[in-house]
C-alpha cells in the first residue's frame, strides 16, 4: 500500500466545549489520526483554499472535514458551498455537526454535497463507526 495518504480530520467548531467533546470522543474510541481545529468557518475556508492564512492543507494528505453549521465569520453551509464549487476541494468528504435537525436544511446541505449530516449530541460511537467507515471508504478510492 504505497499509494496511502494519511487522512487528517478537521474540525470547524466554535463552540470550544464541543470541539474538545468531539476530539475527546475520537480519541477516546480509538481514532489515531491527526486533529485540527478552527474556531469558526472562515478559519476552515483559509487552510483549505490557502487564502491569506498561516497554516495551509498539504495535498499530499486527505482530508476529512467535521464542520459545524452556525459559526460566526462564516458559516459551515457556506464553507460547505465554497468547497463543493472548487475543482480541488469538491472530494474532500464533509460531516455537518449541528444542533439544527429542521429537515429543509438536512436537505440543503445534501444537496449542496456533504457526505454526512450528523445532529448533536452526538452518540459518539455510531459517530466514530461513520468516520472509521467514511476513512476506509476514502482510502480504498484515493489507491
Amino acid at each position: 500500500m504505497t499509494n496511502y495518504k494519511e487522512l487528517i480530520i478537521l474540525i470547524a467548531e466554535d463552540d470550544d466545549g464541543h470541539a474538545e467533546l468531539i476530539s475527546e470522543g475520537l480519541i477516546d474510541s480509538g481514532v489515531k489520526n491527526k486533529i485540527i481545529r478552527f474556531s469558526n468557518g472562515e478559519e476552515a475556508w483559509h487552510f483549505l483554499s490557502g487564502i491569506g492564512g498561516k497554516k495551509m492543507m498539504d495535498k499530499s494528505k486527505n482530508y476529512l472535514l467535521l464542520l459545524d453549521i452556525n459559526m460566526p465569520v462564516m458559516g459551515g453551509i457556506e464553507v460547505l458551498r465554497l468547497m463543493k464549487a472548487d475543482t480541488k476541494l469538491k472530494e474532500i468528504p464533509v460531516m455537518m455537526l449541528t444542533t439544527t435537525d429542521d429537515p429543509r436544511e438536512v436537505e440543503a446541505c445534501y444537496r449542496i454535497g456533504c457526505s454526512v449530516y450528523i445532529t448533536k449530541p452526538i452518540e459518539f460511537l455510531k459517530f466514530t463507526e461513520t468516520l472509521k467507515r467514511l476513512g476506509l471508504f476514502i482510502q480504498v478510492v484515493k489507491i
